[in-house]
């Protein structure tokens, strides 16, 4: 890698794929529709492999057990950092996966967890639970404490495989979308969570903090990443931006500037990298070239770091004492003056 940066980085490997969206239900890349892991894999790499050090794949519409070995050859140099377990696109999952009423379907889904994570193992690879179909659309729909306590046995679960192979569990929160009210909705929701499972001796599980499920709810990124380092859940980010009111994953820093910037800032002072945590670059440029919007995402959270790191920190933690916006922000815009 020839980077100097100090965080690592990775990249979502979806942004290379079809690019399907509702209205494009073929995808805006309909060549590459079918393509293996393996090729995609090998087709990232070769784009962009000098400045990530890994990729993330999901479980089993990007890598599956007949695959994993074609893309272990595939990365080259570089590694397989996460593995998110998908239960969404597929339709037997549509009314709850590891929260469903429904046994049989409920199995299902954990015997997807189950192998997903023994892929995960065989890499090496974080796996990233997103649990984006248990919830509900409805009032009425659901008994809300059954379905809770099914989540939760199969997250404890879950962590339970990922600590006997040395893995760490990320739990990914998101408000809404597929279900449109999401169980594990926010920070906070996935704290109390985790509190639960270290509960019964799971020391394994952390957040991965997904920047456009923190803005859909306007939330302050800075702050949701400081409260999960309170709670020692901050494992692992997801990067993009968005207009706040669609899962956008655009470039990064090309909205919500100030605040992804104050996020740049917060990680430098929380030393978020130093233990082996990444940035992981997780766009979906279905009008754009993907390995020029992970370039050019790259490029713009390189200069927030900059601008981050000349901020006078006296001057800031004095403005702060105060709760003084004006001090506040004459520093920050004198970094950003140069």
């Amino acid at each position: 890698m020839s980077h100097s940066h100090q965080i690592k980085r990775t990249v979502a490997i979806g942004a290379f794929g079809p690019l399907v969206t509702r209205f494009v239900p073929g995808g805006y890349r309909p060549d590459l529709v079918g393509e293996s892991a393996p090729t995609r894999v090998a087709r990232v790499v070769e784009a962009i492999g000098e400045i990530i050090d890994g990729v993330e794949l999901y479980y089993p519409y990007g890598v599956d057990q007949e695959t994993a070995e074609s893309v272990r050859s595939a990365i080259g140099e570089h590694d397989v950092y996460a593995v998110a377990i998908a239960h969404h696109p597929d339709p037997r999952f549509a009314r709850g996966a590891l929260s469903s009423p429904d046994d049989s379907v409920r199995e299902s889904a954990l015997e997807r967890v189950r192998a997903g994570i023994q892929v995960a193992a065989s890499f090496g690879a974080r796996v990233i639970v997103w649990p984006g179909v248990d919830g509900f659309n409805y009032p009425f729909q659901t008994s809300y404490r059954e379905s809770w306590s099914r989540l939760l046995d199969a997250l404890v679960e879950a962590a339970g495989l990922c600590q006997s192979q040395g893995l760490e569990l990320l739990l990914e929160p998101k408000g809404s979308e597929p279900a449109m009210k999401i169980h594990l909705r926010d920070a906070g929701t996935a704290l109390h969570v985790i509190d639960r499972l270290r509960a019964q001796g799971l020391e394994n599980v952390r957040v991965n903090m997904d920047w456009q499920n923190v803005i859909l709810r306007r939330d302050s990124l800075a702050e949701t990443a400081s409260l999960l380092a309170l709670g020692d859940a901050l494992g692992h980010q997801h990067a993009s931006a968005g207009w706040g009111s669609n899962d956008d994953k655009n470039i990064v820093g090309s909205t919500l500037f100030m605040e992804t910037l104050e996020l740049a800032l917060v990680l430098g002072e929380l030393e978020y990298g130093n233990h082996g945590e990444r940035l992981g670059f997780d766009l979906y440029p279905y009008t754009e070239d993907p390995a020029a919007a992970v370039r050019q995402s790259i490029t713009q959270w390189e200069f927030l770091e900059d601008v981050a790191a000349r901020i006078d920190a006296d001057r800031l933690r004095q403005a702060r004492a105060q709760k003084d916006a004006v001090a506040a922000y004459d520093a920050v815009y004198d970094a950003l003056r140069g």
